[in-house]
């Protein structure tokens, strides 16, 4: 006889997209379709007219809709948008390119039940290089306190009535940190991974200014990132080999720190750490790109600019 179907899982599953075109329309609609079969799905599809259209035919097994909140932020308006019409108390928001399984969805529902917000770690599936090279940026994270990834999970009811802001960049933290302002239990669950795919090369780069714009949401992070191109400058000039050793071996080291952590040993490669080193130097310039964009009026977002990167907790504590 065959098994007994499972229960459903207990929760909703928010997915926010927007699509220029649909090359991985096939890929995405196998996954929505398993996703289905596990837990109530709602994808917020702020892709145009006829794409819209393309993708609700495709995918008439979950719940389809377009973005109702405002907000210069195309992701937080569709998670924002989900939220609100989730049919359950427990929510997961994911990116289109990341790839749960059941066992997945279970374990970070499950930590729902004794947090407020769950912020997971994401491991690229499959790893080519610029995936490989943001894996360093991930265990460097990972070392200093937990990795920001395409997925979070929270209750609803956490939020306040208003929800969170959609104008900034750093859509995941301002979430975050609206949760924790009300008084919900933050869980950095570095020992939950989840596969993620990789973005395709041009995507890769454009996305290195945005992510060190982020930057300004973290001041401290932000002033010891800035110190970086001086102080490599600095060793470069003067023909200090001892000294860009010391440079390279600790930014390796911290990176073995993060793989370290919480079972990471499992789910990255010993060289991974070995990237954690072009990415420093990478950020050593797009932070002082970024700083640019500021005084510019912030960073580009589609068609606009979004000046903001989150909104501090001790403002939001405020005005909660």
């Amino acid at each position: 006889m065959p098994p007994p179907d499972r229960p459903r899982l207990n929760g909703e599953y928010v997915l926010p997209l927007r699509w220029d075109d649909d090359a991985d329309l096939a890929e995405q609609t196998a996954y929505l379709r398993e996703l289905a079969g596990a837990i109530d799905v709602t994808v917020v599809d702020g892709s145009d007219a006829t794409a819209f259209a393309a993708h609700r035919e495709a995918w008439p097994f979950v719940r389809h809709v377009a973005p109702v909140v405002p907000g210069r932020n195309g992701k937080a308006r569709g998670a924002m948008t989900g939220i609100r019409l989730s049919r359950h108390e427990n929510v997961v928001i994911a990116d289109d390119d990341v790839r749960y399984d059941r066992a997945g969805l279970a374990a970070v529902l499950d930590r729902l039940e004794r947090a407020a917000f769950v912020r997971l770690q994401n491991v690229f599936e499959p790893a080519p290089w610029h995936a490989r090279w943001d894996t360093g940026r991930s265990l460097v994270n990972r070392a200093l306190g937990g990795d920001f990834s395409g997925t979070v999970a929270l209750r609803r009811s956490a939020l306040p009535a208003r929800g969170y802001d959609t104008d900034v960049l750093f859509e995941n933290l301002e979430l975050e940190r609206t949760v924790r302002a009300g008084g919900g239990r933050v869980d950095v669950a570095s020992d939950l991974y989840v596969a993620r795919r990789p973005a395709d090369v041009r995507r890769f780069w454009e996305q290195r200014v945005r992510q060190a714009y982020d930057d300004w949401a973290q001041p401290t992070r932000l002033l010891r990132e800035l110190a970086l191109l001086p102080a490599v400058a600095s060793l470069v000039r003067a023909r200090d080999a001892r000294g860009i050793a010391v440079f390279a071996g600790t930014v390796v080291a911290l990176a073995a720190v993060g793989r370290a952590r919480a079972g990471g040993r499992a789910h990255f490669r010993v060289s991974d750490c070995l990237w954690a080193l072009p990415w420093a130097l990478e950020r050593s310039l797009t932070v002082w790109i970024a700083v640019l964009q500021r005084l510019r009026g912030g960073v580009r977002y589609r068609d606009g600019r979004i000046h903001r990167a989150a909104t501090p907790l001790r403002t939001l504590r405020r005005t909660t």
